[in-house]
């Protein structure tokens, strides 16, 4: 392009000169593309709806294919989010696709907290990108963006209104992350009872302040259509795999005993309707609003409550490292305040220690001295018994000497009585004689 022209409004002072010939950066969209493709892309989506409401089997019809996963449990006293990753490829463009999916959603009684976790969830992402960012030594250009770009919330299809549980978790999504509502297994109800539920579902969420994802319309190239499907939402969508034959050409329905539906027929479903927004004319406007929106808000909150702040009290900028050195400042001053009120209190510890210490070394000493009293006195004792024990040992030794002696003294009273009588005997056989 000779007669090509740049034009830019940075500021004072810049001007818009011609060229005299072509110089090569209108190659620059080129370039880009190049790269990007080279690189690869990656999309999150957060499926949320009640257990039954065929969110895995719309993942693989979304997107033509069968995303292996272990079958969940769904008695579990809580809400668990799981999520897996896939890398797909189409023509030369690869894909890292994250379907993180609600397991266990609406099926406590006390569905009080079932949002929480969800929040938690898309908070830690969130958290885990700004720790990136905020490294010394950072690789975002490899880093796996695990930010959730759009959360399809399933809505059952019962015909009447939204429940509180729905309408509470949007409340508490709708400034995380990109909502797209959408009506779940659509061929339940009838043609009339869907365009009644639809009005009445937008009716709600606008009624409870709930602000769903919005198709941008400010891009020439897809205002219009982005501005005809922003009035067909939430969209009723039915999911299906399973290829039937229709006239001479397969197509993923859904049979019944009353009839077929066609799954990417407009006349039976929004299923093509969804694909087209989410994928094939909106995904990257999802990419950029997660991070432009969403994510910075998240930031910005994360940083005020750090203290970080974009101008002081007298609405002047504020440098990062002025905040940084305030911030620094005001930690030592807390710190030395800190250290002081630790030692204060190590003082008053230290004196009313030492005041126990007093009284402890009183009730030692008198504690010591009852024991030396103690063992005087158990000494003395002993002594006492010793000698007792001694004394009648030796009153045994005498009693047993005097027994003996008895003994031998009655023996020798008794010989002598018997030889008395025996001598008498004979006196008297004498006198006889």
């Amino acid at each position: 392009m000779a007669s090509t022209e740049i034009a830019r409004q940075a500021g004072d002072g810049v001007r818009a000169v011609p060229l005299a010939g072509h110089v090569g950066f209108d190659s620059m969209p080129d370039q880009l593309v190049n790269k990007s493709v080279n690189r690869g892309f990656c999309f999150n989506i957060l499926c949320v709806g009640e257990t039954g409401l065929g969110k895995s089997t719309l993942m693989d019809t979304l997107f033509n294919t069968k995303f292996e996963g272990e079958p969940t449990q769904h008695n579990q006293p809580g809400v668990t989010l799981k999520s897996n990753t896939y890398e797909l490829q189409e023509s030369n463009v690869r894909l890292k696709l994250t379907v993180v999916n609600t397991v266990g959603f609406g099926d406590q009684i006390n569905k009080e907290d079932s949002y929480k976790s969800i929040v938690e969830f898309i908070d830690a992402q969130f958290e885990a990108y700004l720790q990136e960012e905020l490294k010394i030594k950072r690789t975002l250009h490899s880093y796996h963006d695990t930010r959730i770009h759009a959360c399809l919330y399933f809505i059952a299809p019962t015909g009447h209104s939204l429940k509180s549980l729905d309408l509470v978790t949007m409340k508490k999504l709708d400034s995380k992350v990109n909502i797209v509502p959408i009506i779940a297994k659509s061929d339940a109800i009838s043609k009339s009872e869907l365009a009644k539920f639809k009005i009445k579902i937008t009716s709600e969420l606008v009624s409870n302040g709930v602000q769903i994802y919005q198709f941008p319309t400010d891009d020439e190239s897809v205002a219009e259509i982005n501005s005809t499907m922003n009035s067909h939402l939430p969209f009723a969508v039915v999911g299906s795999t399973e290829e039937v034959k229709i006239g001479n050409k397969m197509v993923k329905a859904r049979q019944y005993p009353w009839g077929t539906v066609q799954v990417e027929n407009e006349n039976h479903c929004d299923f093509v309707k969804l694909r087209e927004m989410l994928i094939r004319v909106n995904m990257e406007d999802l990419r950029e609003q997660t991070h432009t929106r969403h994510y910075e808000l998240y930031r910005r909150c994360k940083l005020e409550e750090m203290g970080f702040k974009d101008t002081d009290p007298d609405s002047k900028p504020f440098s990062l490292q002025e905040t940084y050195e305030a911030k620094r400042n005001e930690f030592m001053g807390e710190l030395q305040k800190k250290e002081e009120e630790m030692r204060q209190m190590f003082v008053q510890r230290v004196k009313e220690k030492e005041a126990d210490f007093g009284f402890c070394s009183f009730f030692f000493f008198l504690l010591s001295d009852l024991h030396e009293k103690f063992d005087r006195l158990k000494k003395l004792h002993q002594d006492e018994k010793k000698k007792l024990e001694d004394k009648k040992k030796s009153l045994d030794d005498e009693v047993n000497t005097f027994k003996q002696k008895k003994t031998a003294a009655e023996l020798l009273q008794n010989q002598a009585q018997q030889a008395g009588g025996s001598t008498t005997l004979k006196r008297d056989k004498e006198r006889k004689k």
